[in-house]
């Protein structure tokens, strides 16, 4: 495994291999000594075009616990404000021994340009790119949703037959789409719920059930976890929705949805949280909240993902 671009090129097999891995590398985590010297000599850069402060660190904390050599690198302030282009930006982190080199960038397709360009060797991870994909929180969110599902049974295991409400603003946001690869390869059932206006155009031939109204999704699913988007007011050009009002209304969790899931539903979301607006507090803080559980395994996953690529074992 040489990249990781997107969940929509994991087979069945390389997805539950990735999740195994991360159970592997969680393990460790709960050691004394979390540290591992597996990519002992090896570099890895963060670049990151945007700003970002969960995925960022987490991806630092990884690579740290790998014991790899980190650089981090902000676009603001750098050669890039002065007019530096990708390729002599990465171009430039390689000459100076980058291994992989973890991508962030507004321009959907950006970190698959760099892998496939043939400008560097060096491995790519895609931390988000644009509206396109963010594989990593993918694979942080099945792998929380499996261990809450299987629980000590999870390893070797798929999510076939969970059902899943993905909620909110789809149409700006890569985590729904890359969600929606990586839970349909696995086996569960999604269901894309938001306002007409959030959702894409030629959603009708994406692998998922589609609906606008919440309230009847949730009547209808009977979902084993809702997972709540934050709505990218900074993706936004025009209005998509009268008020944040009616949105809240119409497509936030409210303490009534809440109250109306079914009592083993997971709730999750990506972060950060928008309390009071797309999720009430009282779903947020509960005991059947994962959002403290992603975090904590976004840096197993991404240590899983920096090792598999980084030396290129097979997945």
């Amino acid at each position: 495994m040489r990249h990781l671009l997107s969940t929509k090129d994991l087979s069945r097999d390389e997805a539950v291999h990735v999740l195994d891995v991360t159970e592997d590398m969680a393990a460790t985590q709960l050691r004394e000594v979390k540290k591992l010297p597996t990519l002992r000599g090896k570099t890895v850069v963060n670049l990151f075009f945007e700003d970002s402060t969960r995925t960022r660190i987490s991806f630092e904390a990884a690579a740290k616990r790998l014991s790899a050599d980190v650089i981090s690198f902000a676009a603001k302030g750098s050669s890039v404000s002065k007019g530096e282009s990708l390729q002599d930006t990465a171009q430039t982190l390689e000459a100076i021994g980058a291994d992989v080199i973890v991508l962030r960038h507004p321009a959907s397709g950006a970190p698959a340009v760099l892998a496939e360009s043939g400008w560097i060797a060096a491995s790519v991870l895609n931390a988000g790119d644009g509206t396109h994909e963010h594989p990593t929180q993918a694979l942080l969110d099945a792998f929380t949703l499996r261990r809450r599902i299987h629980g000590d049974g999870s390893r070797g295991r798929g999510l076939d037959g969970v059902r899943v409400l993905v909620v909110g603003d789809i149409l700006h946001s890569r985590v729904a789409r890359s969600n929606l690869w990586l839970l349909t390869t696995l086996g569960a059932e999604v269901t894309l719920v938001g306002p007409p206006t959030l959702m894409p155009f030629g959603i009708g031939d994406w692998p998922a059930t589609v609906s606008y109204d919440l309230d009847a999704a949730i009547a209808e699913v009977r979902p084993d976890a809702i997972m709540m988007l934050r709505v990218q007011r900074e993706r936004m050009s025009d209005a998509f929705f009268p008020s944040a009002r009616e949105y809240s209304t119409l497509w936030g969790l409210s303490a009534t949805r809440f109250a109306a899931l079914p009592e083993t539903c997971v709730v999750m979301h990506p972060g950060p949280m928008n309390r009071g607006f797309e999720i009430a507090s009282v779903a947020a803080d509960s005991p059947r909240s994962t959002v403290l559980e992603q975090v904590t395994a976004g840096v197993s996953t991404r240590m899983a993902a920096l090792y598999l690529t980084a030396t290129g074992a097979g997945a």
